[in-house]
């Protein structure tokens, strides 16, 4: 399995002939290395939906007949925007889909979409991603503060390889982020959502020098691991 990162909080998996993306935030993302015409998603998976993270959803959706799965309120929304597959779930819940089983956790933030015209359109509860195949597990934590329940998260769920906002201001920051890892306990860690925007700028490697086991990786967008 691969895993790639693609600046801010866009993470792409190829597993067994599928493409799954998550939070496909392309267009206006200065810190990734896709463009949307390149990209061919089979299955897109939203932890919310701030623009940041909604992104390009609607646009690959139709394109390319994409499934797309996030809360109940986003494929309710999403199917109204013309997106045809949805699959709506909320947190605590799981489910087994033909190229893996997507879980959704707790994460502490915001969740909605803001119209042109300013109205504000709530999307439900934000969250976290636990994506299992191949016998590994990826946690996308999304967008959020840190929580003592990471740990319940970690016990239950051996992670393999765990994407945490690291920015502050919008989310927790490196130091959080940190002590999130020590919950979670994940074999791997790699920082996202830094230096998109001016209000989350960050160093990465002082997170990863705050990390007590060690477990650490910086990826530059278009970078991966293979599970």
């Amino acid at each position: 399995m691969k895993v790639s990162f693609h600046g801010h909080a866009v993470v792409m998996i190829n597993t067994k002939g599928t493409t799954v993306l998550l939070d496909p935030f392309i267009n206006g993302n200065g810190q990734t290395d896709l463009k949307v015409e390149d990209v061919h998603p089979d299955v897109i998976i939203l932890t919310h939906g701030h623009g940041d993270h909604l992104g390009d959803t609607v646009e690959l959706a139709k394109k390319h007949d994409a499934l797309v799965i996030g809360s109940a309120e986003m494929a309710h929304y999403l199917g109204a925007q013309g997106v045809e597959r949805t699959h709506g779930m909320n947190i605590g819940g799981a489910y087994e889909f033909e190229f893996g089983r997507v879980k959704f956790t707790t994460a502490f933030h915001s969740n909605s979409f803001i119209t042109n015209d300013g109205q504000i359109i709530y999307l439900g509860m934000p969250s976290g991603v636990l994506f299992t195949a191949e016998g590994k597990t990826i946690y996308h934590a999304g967008d959020t503060a840190v929580f003592s329940d990471m740990k319940l998260i970690g016990e239950r769920h051996p992670i393999d390889l765990a994407f945490l906002p690291i920015g502050d201001n919008f989310t927790m920051g490196p130091e959080d982020a940190a002590l999130a890892a020590e919950y979670l306990q994940a074999k791997q860690v790699v920082p996202i959502h830094y230096n998109t925007f001016p209000p989350i700028k960050q160093d990465p490697q002082k997170f990863l020098a705050l990390l007590k086991a060690g477990n650490g990786k910086v990826l530059e967008p278009g970078d991966y691991i293979e599970l």
